[in-house]
């Protein structure tokens, strides 16, 4: 089969729909899809015959609702399409009742305190808005998940309200630009997925990988990733083929990964798909992250997700490329040749710029977790404090605005929207800068601090609500004015003025940045419990209740989800680390030096000098009983942080008493590896794990 007819194979997607359905059950359908239109009566049961017809021909025996609760995963329940006709004989039946609703049980998700236990009654409902689709022989179909009393559950509902919400004040703003055609606006987003492969045989010996999915010891090789040569290299054989099969299977999928290559670490990689809109990415990122998993395993590899894996070389992200198109096929970020593109290009532009710059720690706390902790702020990632990179042209474009002065590139005049028009921008105007959290890459903001393990829901329901929220302000501005143009260029100018603090394009990893940042009055929030108890300010709490995005209780409960996940990680963390050295590395350690005292004393008692073994043995003594000694108040520590009473309490707690220690340990052991025989120490080295060495 060529690769070009597996494209879609297993999506029910609107040309499947064309072909499947009855034509005003297609139209009134598409609408739905398209607009938010309720969906009309009786349309349910004729897409949910079409779609189980079409999903029993691809193989499909069961269905499920595929939702995605607050675990950042998503979860299914498998019901099979079988029923009992009047005759009692098995017949393949599947209702439009079962299509819209199902009821999963829901005690087990996190819920922050939304629900008890015992109320175990949970709903999911189809989202017509992402397409269902066949894998293992059951038909998935995509839906939202909230509770018997009507909170919201899951990641997904949040997100579909934003990109509403992004619609309707977008929509206000094209309305008086003229754009009499669109219909609707939506975020699209692409994700560059990064992640690891290492040898499972390897992965399965590691305790640390197998429960934590990050090493949580690991000495540095001779070797990492100095030399730059595993970046855009010629790709192994055996990821090659990994990569290959992976493209097929997302392809059946119709997630189109168009771009595979090396990353900088060893034995890096990554991934990257065509853009599609907020909520159709969000899903398919998460199935790009279980097919990553699935195919690995099936290789004889597993794939790592974590976002810092290896201590020392690079760690994983999941570049958000974020922008706004319409459904006549315009990006509203693209700067466009055209007075009326450059105004429109320019309002749109100044707004994400005044959005991030006033919930920037809003952004921050969006990609804040225990794992994300070890990556942000290394040479690989940007710093933890946000910024927007607009490139050298544009940024004396934006020069020329706020002053009113001559623009001294291509176009030698004053700056007046409505009047002049911009210099045609290249989509790259000058190196993207890759130290940048925020950048502005041609027709798109592309979001660097996500975390490779992300789900993608978060960041993009924070980026669509303060930009909605920004958009709604500079619409009623602009309905009351006597004169569009001249409005728009006042907001312009004044939004340049007032938000210029946040726009940075030189080295975002220098100490000099980190102290202009302060300089300028923004925020530096270092790790996931200081950024995570944010979330629940009243200043968030308004945004999201304003925007009808999330209500006070889901806000505060999802702050209390994401406080108490750290606590758990971090738990866990420190759990298998405390195993990892007192049931093996201190008696692998211990064992050594038995069998150095022994050979110490032969050398002694023939006259042969013994004093390597000798030195060696008390270096390793001293480390041994220090490891032994700080785990045992890692022990008691992480006894303590059980009975600390609120989740932010006990997340500062683990991130100011427990991490400090989990490192002296790490530091002592690794040292400690460097002086053990490798058929000594217990577990493959960053050697092994890395290199296959």
């Amino acid at each position: 089969m060529k690769a070009s007819e597996i494209f879609g194979e297993n999506v029910f997607d609107l040309a499947v729909m064309r072909d499947k359905l009855p034509k005003d059950v297609y139209k009134s359908l598409v609408n739905t899809i398209g607009s938010g239109a309720p969906l009309e009566p009786g349309v349910a049961s004729v897409v949910a015959n079409a779609m189980k017809d079409w999903a029993v021909e691809k193989g499909a025996t069961h269905f499920t609702h595929w939702f995605q609760p607050m675990t950042g995963i998503t979860a299914e329940k498998h019901d099979s399409f079988v029923s009992p006709d009047k005759d009692g004989k098995a017949i393949m039946e599947f209702s439009g009742k079962e299509l819209v609703m199902g009821e999963p049980d829901a005690s087990s998700f996190p819920s922050g305190g939304v629900r008890a236990t015992f109320e175990a009654r949970g709903y999911t409902a189809w989202d017509p808005t992402s397409y269902a689709f066949v894998k293992d022989g059951t038909l998935y179909v995509p839906s939202v998940f909230f509770s018997y009393s009507g909170e919201v559950l899951d990641k997904k509902t949040p997100l579909l309200k934003s990109m509403r919400a992004l619609n309707r004040e977008a929509m206000r703003i094209l309305k008086m630009f003229g754009y009499a055609d669109v219909k609707q606006v939506f975020s699209t987003v692409g994700a560059e997925q990064e992640y690891f492969l290492i040898d499972k045989k390897d992965y399965l010996k590691r305790k640390d990988l197998i429960y934590t999915g990050r090493t949580l010891f690991g000495a540095k090789p001779p070797k990492g990733q100095e030399l730059e040569d595993h970046y855009f290299g010629a790709i192994k054989t055996r990821v090659s083929e990994y990569m290959r099969d992976l493209d097929e299977e997302l392809w059946k999928l119709g997630i189109y990964s168009k771009t595979k290559h090396n990353e900088v670490a060893p034995s890096q990689h990554e991934l990257a798909p065509l853009f599609a809109s907020s909520n159709l990415a969000n899903d398919q990122n998460q199935l790009i992250m279980e097919m990553m998993k699935r195919v690995a395993d099936r290789h004889g590899m597993h794939c790592l997700l974590h976002e810092k894996p290896f201590a020392g070389i690079n760690g994983s992200g999941k570049h958000n490329n974020w922008s706004m198109s319409t459904d006549t096929g315009v990006n509203l970020l693209d700067p466009g040749s055209t007075p009326a593109e450059n105004s429109r290009f320019m309002l749109f532009f100044a707004a994400v710029i005044k959005a991030v710059d006033e919930y920037q720690d809003l952004l921050r706390l969006s990609v804040a977790s225990a794992g994300n902790d070890h990556r942000l702020g290394a040479n690989e990632a940007p710093p933890a404090v946000v910024s927007v990179y607009v490139g050298e042209e544009l940024a004396e474009v934006l020069k020329a605005f706020e002053k009113d002065e001559k623009y001294a590139g291509r176009k030698k005049s004053v700056m007046k929207l409505g009047v002049d028009t911009l210099p045609d921008l290249p989509k790259d105007t000058t190196d993207r800068n890759r130290t940048s959290p925020f950048a502005f890459t041609g027709n798109k903001f592309e979001f660097r601090m996500v975390g490779s393990s992300f789900s993608l829901a978060g960041p993009n329901i924070v980026i669509n609500t303060i930009v909605a929220d920004v958009l709604r302000r500079f619409a009623d501005e602009l309905e009351s004015a006597k004169d569009f143009n001249a409005s728009v260029h006042d907001i312009v100018v004044r939004t340049i003025r007032e938000n210029k603090r946040i726009i940075f394009n030189g080295n975002n990893y220098s100490e000099e940045w980190l102290e202009e940042a302060k300089r300028r009055g923004l925020s530096n929030l270092k790790n996931a419990a200081e950024a995570l108890p944010l979330f629940a300010e009243r200043k968030s709490v308004e945004l999201f209740e304003r925007m009808e995005v999330m209500s006070e209780r889901e806000v505060v409960t999802r702050t209390e989800i994401m406080l108490d996940n750290y606590c758990k990680v971090l738990a866990i963390e420190g759990l298998t680390m405390s195993e990892m050295v007192k049931r093996d590395i201190y008696p692998a350690v211990d064992s050594y030096i038995a069998s150095l005292c022994k050979t110490a004393e032969k050398k002694s008692r023939l006259g042969a000098s013994s004093k390597v073994d000798e030195e060696l043995v008390r270096k390793l003594s001293d480390a041994a009983e220090t490891m032994w000694t700080k785990t045992e108040e890692l022990d008691r520590l992480l006894a303590d942080a059980r009975s600390v009473e609120g989740a932010a309490k006990q997340a500062a707690f683990f991130a100011d008493r427990v991490l400090p220690v989990m490192q002296e340990i790490r530091i002592v052991a690794d040292r400690t590896e460097t002086e053990t025989p490798k058929g000594v120490w217990p577990y493959p080295s960053y050697g092994e794990l890395l290199f296959g060495v």
